[in-house]
C-alpha cells in the first residue's frame, strides 16, 4: 500500500481531489425536484445493499417470527371456529322454539275461535308402513279422544284417528292411499270425495266431467263422511283434467304445509258455512226509482215511462178537471161537476166507448140488419149534458134523431 502511494503519489491525490470536487458539486446541485444530487447518489448507491439485508431477513429470522405468529392465530382461529358451531346451534334451536311457539300460538287462536271442542296433541312418531302415512300423537283415550275423531290444523284437515290408546293415538293422514273424506268446492259447490295417493297430492274422485272447477279453487270438507265437519279447509286445486268417466282433481292439502308437528283433534264437532267465492267483478250500480217530480207538468207519465189505456184515460179526465178548476173529491153536494162533453176535444184522443154485449147466436140471427146511413140534411138537436161520475169513463155520444 505504501509502495502504490509513493508511485502514485500525484495520480492519487489528483483522483482525491477529482472526487471532492466532484462531491461539493452534487451537494450544491439539486435536482427538478429540489433534492441535493449527492443525496440521488446516496440513496441509489445504498438501497441494492438494504434489499439484499431484507431478503435475507424475511427468509430467515422473519420466516421463524411469522410461523410462532400463525401458531397463535392457529389456535385463535380454532377457538372461534368452535364458538361459532355453538352459536350456531344454539339459533337454530331458538328457531325451532320460535316456530314452535308460533305454531302453539296459532293453535290456541284457531282453537278458541272455533265453534268445535277440540284437544291439542304433538306428534310423537311416524307409522312403520312403508305406503302407510300414519303418526302417533301424544293424547289418547284419557284425554277423551276416540277412533274416528278428525284431526286439523288452523290451515286445514290433518287425517282423522284411527286407533284411540291410553295415552296416544294413531293418525291416519289424508295422504294415506286409504283415506277418504266428503270435499265441497268452495266457488262452483263442486261435491266429490278426497282420496290420499300415497304421496304430497291428494285426488277429488266421482267429480262429473261435465262439472267445472277453477285451478286454484279451495275445496272444503263438506260433512257428508260424518267425521269432518263442515267448513273446514283442504287445499287449492292444482289440475283438473277430463278423465274416462270423472275429473281428475288433485288438491294440494294445505295442512300437510310445511309437515305436521302440532294438532287439534276434535272431540266435538260443529258444522260452519262454506265461505263464499271471491267476487270477480265489482257489484253493479242501480240508479234509484224515479219520484213523483220526474212526471210532466200535465199529470202524465214521464217520457219513456210504460203507460197502459187507463193511465192515458186518467190523464185526459186530470185534464179536464185542471182546465176547468175542478178537484176531484172536494166538491160539495149539489155542486156542478166537470163538463166530460169536451174530452174529445182534448189531445185529440176520442172517449171510450161503451161496451156492447156480445148477442147470443139465437138473437144474431133474428136481429134485423141496420138501415144503410141517410146523410143528415136537417140541423141535430141540441143535446143534454151528460154528468158523469168522477173517476169513471164518460158514456158514448148518441147521435140525435133527424128531424
Amino acid at each position: 500500500m505504501d509502495f502504490f502511494l509513493s508511485r502514485y503519489r500525484h495520480l492519487t491525490v489528483l483522483l482525491v481531489v477529482i472526487t471532492a470536487q466532484l462531491l461539493l458539486i452534487a451537494y450544491q446541485v439539486k435536482t427538478n425536484n429540489d433534492i441535493p444530487l449527492i443525496r440521488v447518489w446516496a440513496v441509489t448507491a445504498v438501497t441494492p445493499v438494504e434489499q439484499s439485508l431484507e431478503f435475507v431477513r424475511r427468509y430467515t429470522w422473519g420466516f421463524v417470527e411469522d410461523y410462532f405468529v400463525l401458531l397463535g392465530v392457529r389456535s385463535q382461529n380454532e377457538k372461534l371456529l368452535r364458538e361459532n358451531g355453538q352459536l350456531k346451534i344454539e339459533n337454530n334451536y331458538l328457531k325451532s322454539e320460535l316456530s314452535t311457539a308460533d305454531r302453539a300460538r296459532a293453535l290456541s287462536v284457531f282453537q278458541a275461535r272455533s265453534p268445535s271442542k277440540t284437544v291439542a296433541a304433538r306428534v310423537i312418531g311416524n307409522g312403520t308402513g312403508a305406503n302407510s302415512r300414519v303418526v302417533f300423537v301424544d293424547r289418547g283415550s284419557t284425554s277423551g279422544v276416540e277412533s274416528g275423531m278428525a284431526v286439523v290444523t288452523p290451515d286445514g284437515i290433518v287425517g282423522k284417528v284411527v286407533d284411540a290408546y291410553p295415552t296416544a293415538s294413531l293418525v291416519m293422514e289424508i295422504t294415506d292411499p286409504t283415506f277418504a273424506a266428503g270435499v265441497v268446492s268452495q266457488k262452483n259447490r263442486v261435491h266429490g270425495t278426497l282420496k290420499g295417493q300415497g304421496h304430497a297430492e291428494a285426488l277429488v274422485d266421482y267429480v262429473q266431467n261435465e262439472e267445472h272447477v277453477d285451478i286454484g279453487e279451495w275445496f272444503y270438507t263438506s260433512g257428508d263422511d260424518r267425521i269432518f265437519p263442515k267448513g273446514f279447509p283442504v287445499g287449492q286445486v292444482t289440475a283438473a283434467p277430463n278423465g274416462k268417466t270423472f275429473k281428475q282433481i288433485y288438491v294440494s292439502p294445505s295442512g300437510m304445509q310445511g309437515g305436521v308437528e302440532e294438532v287439534l283433534i276434535v272431540l266435538q264437532g260443529v258444522h260452519q258455512e262454506v265461505p263464499g267465492a271471491e267476487i270477480a267483478s265489482p257489484a253493479y250500480t242501480l240508479l234509484p226509482p224515479p219520484t213523483e217530480a220526474a212526471q210532466t207538468p200535465e199529470g202524465g207519465p214521464a217520457p219513456g215511462a210504460l203507460s197502459t189505456d187507463a193511465d192515458r184515460l186518467r190523464a185526459i179526465y186530470k185534464d179536464v178537471g185542471i182546465e176547468q178548476k175542478h178537484t176531484y173529491g172536494e166538491g160539495a153536494p149539489g155542486t156542478k161537476p166537470p163538463d166530460f162533453t169536451k174530452i174529445p176535444s182534448l189531445h185529440g184522443v176520442p172517449p171510450p166507448a161503451a161496451p156492447v154485449p156480445n148477442p147470443t147466436p139465437a138473437q144474431s140471427s133474428a136481429a134485423p140488419k141496420p138501415p144503410s146511413p141517410v146523410p143528415l140534411t136537417t140541423k141535430p138537436k141540441p143535446q143534454t149534458p151528460v154528468t158523469a161520475i168522477p173517476g169513471t169513463p164518460a158514456p158514448a155520444s148518441r147521435p140525435s134523431d133527424t128531424q
